[in-house]
């Protein structure tokens, strides 16, 4: 057996610290991750577990605004220079720098990310301007990041790829605004929803919103069966999964996304990503799929 580097030691071991906050945080993505190739899943975990620290400061893990913002600004200097210098000791900035030098992930997208963290911390209303701004920063730049991991890489320079990955991370973030009104309102005093009440929300209002993320997914859907491999696998069940939840929500009208977090059965889950593991998914994502072909079917962080 060859012994590993220090540096690859340590490499691996920050990688399967991301792993651990992926399957903590989220059980829907960490299910869809299992059908990425092995050499894609701990570069989506990084990203995954990276996003996933940053968001957390800002929503209560650190309740002093102003602590909050020194944080995110030392996360910001540390990750620009652990890609920089290929190193830093916190195994989940690490993981992710590693990830980031390998993949060509540069400040173009890490800064967006870091500007809409720094938002949730001062502001609670949105306008549209500004909740667009905020989505690219806190999931489209995401979906472009994991899809430059995708396949060995290379798939991120190919512009529609990369606008069918921002809008799928759109839809994502979208979902999650509508399943999560409650406890953003409510807990975090945060309105996502521009000329929309929380404590008023309508049936026009929830037809609207999943109606505009199924939007979304079909943008997102047409890049699906572009990508190469057991990816597109991973990529089709977690866009059918957030598929099913936003039928959910529609199906739950405002009383129901009002009341409390609508969820996806854990066997309703597992159906959904069994079937899209067959090729039988929402997404038309099949094996063996011509890249360059369109996906067909229904259509389809925080």
């Amino acid at each position: 057996m060859t012994q590993q580097s220090p540096h690859a030691e340590f490499t691996d071991a920050a990688r399967r610290c991301s792993e651990v906050i992926l399957r903590r945080y989220s059980t829907s993505f960490a299910l869809a991750c299992r059908l990425l190739a092995p050499a894609t899943r701990p570069h989506v975990a990084a990203i995954y577990a990276w996003a996933r620290v940053g968001d957390e400061v800002v929503d209560g893990a650190m309740e002093d605004p102003v602590a909050a913002r020194e944080l995110i600004a030392e996360a910001r200097r540390r990750t620009h220079r652990a890609i920089e210098r290929g190193l830093d000791p916190d195994p989940v900035t690490h993981a992710f720098a590693d990830t980031a030098r390998r993949f060509g992930i540069d400040a173009r997208l890490v800064d967006p990310f870091y500007d809409s963290m720094e938002v949730d911390i001062d502001v609670t209303e949105h306008t549209e301007e500004s909740l667009r701004r905020y989505i690219h920063g806190s999931a489209e730049v995401i979906g472009e990041m994991c899809l430059r991991t995708f396949a060995g890489g290379g798939l991120g320079d190919d512009d529609e790829m990369a606008a069918g990955a921002r809008a799928l991370g759109a839809a994502f973030q979208k979902v999650n605004f509508l399943r999560d009104i409650r406890e953003d309102f409510m807990d975090l005093g945060r309105n996502y929803l521009p000329g929309r009440d929380p404590r008023a929300l309508t049936e026009k209002d929830v037809l609207e919103l999943a109606d505009d993320v199924d939007a979304d997914l079909l943008v997102a859907r047409a890049a699906i069966n572009r990508i190469p491999g057991r990816d597109r696998l991973a990529v089709a069940a977690a866009h059918d999964l957030f598929a099913e939840l936003n039928d959910r929500l529609r199906a739950a009208g405002a009383a129901g996304v009002s009341a409390g977090r609508v969820r996806v059965p854990d066997p309703v889950k597992l159906a959904v990503i069994g079937r899209a593991a067959a090729g039988r998914g929402r997404s038309g994502a099949r094996p063996g799929a011509e890249r360059g072909g369109r996906a067909r079917g229904r259509t389809v962080t925080k």
